[in-house]
């Protein structure tokens, strides 16, 4: 006969354990573990060959005009996503609250709408006045766009019917609850049951499905971390609420790049896209100042052109200077502010220093060491950086200044905007056009050409 024990499932990620705790070890949910009945150990089966759903084929002759992207109107949005919206895939748009999630995905399905036919947005979160006035503010009135305010995932499944759109917007997923399964709204076992009908649905339909995600206080999409893998594409909607520029990252594109980054500026009439956001990210002044330096960052494949700024102030000689930083990597700013002490003779132990970039960008890759490097100099020194010239390179720990990628583009698109000289590593590659290359070896030779 076969022994049986007693199982228990957590009602939040439907974690299964033989024995009762009062924290699921899963999601580390409280009070969420219940027994669900006595479960027997059977023995392993065998498998036989079944049905298939198509017969495989040379991959060469597989067809392609199913999975062609089209474009959705919306050129920064387009980039993003590696060309436009897949019919059939299932995306997840992820954001804080009031970033602009809601405002671009009615503007998108409002543009889908006009050209390709039907489209359903369904709010779980607003009722369908509400999502009409927010359309009639930012001009996205279509005859084609459908409203829908519910909850109910068989709700949604009855007006994907009624309606047969070619884009589904569900707003958002968190909102929507499956009554086949147990489980809180919004929980683990509600939002990876819900995202994954909507994903059957779509592929069969070849309809898009784009779900709007919740975000936790530490940014990361809430919910379980299997709905990231069950859809094919993530999006981050990010942005500082004291300023209008949106950032649009993909995380994750199973169609295109995954490390675009779409540049938007929200206002009265909604989320607009900024084609050429360089100018947001530089300071725009008559005469140059100390304590500033431009250097050119690579988003995906587009070069952006950011300022650095920096400001050396007396301690006071009373307890540690402070080190504030705001847009950058602490931890590099400390080692960068280290090696300009060390390696480039500028006396900073009893001095506060503040680092920064214009226009809410963060920086983190090693490009813009040198131009912190020369900004943290200028600051201390109190004397600017030449007008026109950007600094590009990575600062090593001994001071040697070495070389990053996409070096060419980064100076083409500096002398696009104007730029004049540069400053870089050595064996650079050729100059572009209308800009001189200053090549350095390390910290101490940048510093002694600047001043």
């Amino acid at each position: 006969m076969k022994s049986t024990r007693p199982a228990h499932r957590c009602t939040e990620c439907g974690y299964t354990s033989a024995k009762w705790v009062g924290r699921c070890p899963e999601c580390q949910a409280w009070g969420s573990i219940t027994e669900v009945g006595a479960v027997g150990s059977s023995p392993l089966r065998s498998v036989s060959a079944g049905p298939v759903s198509a017969k495989a084929r040379p991959i060469g002759q597989v067809e392609l005009a199913g999975a062609r992207a089209v474009p959705t109107g919306i050129t920064e949005f387009d980039r993003v996503l590696g060309g436009g919206l897949v019919p059939g895939a299932l995306l997840l748009v992820a954001g804080e609250p009031g970033v602009g999630k809601s405002t671009l995905l009615l503007e998108v399905a409002h543009r889908v709408a006009a050209a390709n036919g039907p489209t359903l947005v369904v709010s779980g979160e607003e009722s369908a006045a509400q999502v009409r006035l927010r359309a009639e503010r930012i001009g996205a009135l279509h005859d084609d766009l459908y409203l829908a305010a519910e909850t109910e995932l068989s709700a949604v499944l009855a007006h994907v019917e009624d309606v047969a759109p070619t884009l589904l917007v569900l707003d958002s997923v968190q909102t929507v609850r499956s009554p086949a399964v147990d489980g809180t709204d919004g929980g683990a076992t509600q939002v990876r049951a819900v995202a994954t009908a909507l994903s059957a649905v779509a592929r069969s339909r070849n309809m898009t499905v784009i779900l709007v995600g919740h975000v936790t206080k530490d940014g990361a999409i809430a919910g379980p971390r299997a709905l990231e893998h069950l859809v094919d594409v993530v999006i981050s909607f990010d942005g500082e609420r004291h300023s209008t520029l949106r950032l649009v990252r993909a995380t994750k594109n199973r169609f295109g790049p995954a490390d675009e980054i779409g540049c938007f500026e929200i206002g009265d009439g909604g989320v607009v896209g900024v084609p050429d956001p360089s100018h947001l990210f530089v300071s725009r002044r008559s005469a140059p100042v100390p304590g500033s330096c431009v250097t050119v960052t690579m988003e995906g494949s587009r070069p952006l052109l950011a300022e650095v700024q920096a400001l050396v102030a007396s301690s006071g000689g009373g307890g540690s200077p402070r080190r504030a930083v705001s847009g950058l990597d602490s931890q590099r700013v400390a080692m960068v502010n280290a090696v300009v002490e060390r390696r480039g003779g500028v006396r900073l132990a009893d001095a506060d220093v503040f680092a920064a970039s214009v226009g809410g960008v963060r920086i983190i890759e090693p490009a813009a060491d040198l131009a912190l490097a020369l900004a943290i100099a200028s600051a201390s020194k109190d004397r600017p950086v030449p007008a026109g010239l950007i600094a590009l390179g990575e600062v090593g720990l001994s001071g040697e200044i070495r070389r990053v990628g996409g070096t060419a583009r980064r100076l083409a698109e500096a002398a696009r905007q104007g730029y004049t000289a540069a400053l870089v590593p050595e064996d650079s590659g050729p100059a572009p056009k209308g800009m001189r290359l200053i090549e350095v070896p390390d910290l101490g030779a940048a510093i002694a050409r600047l001043w």
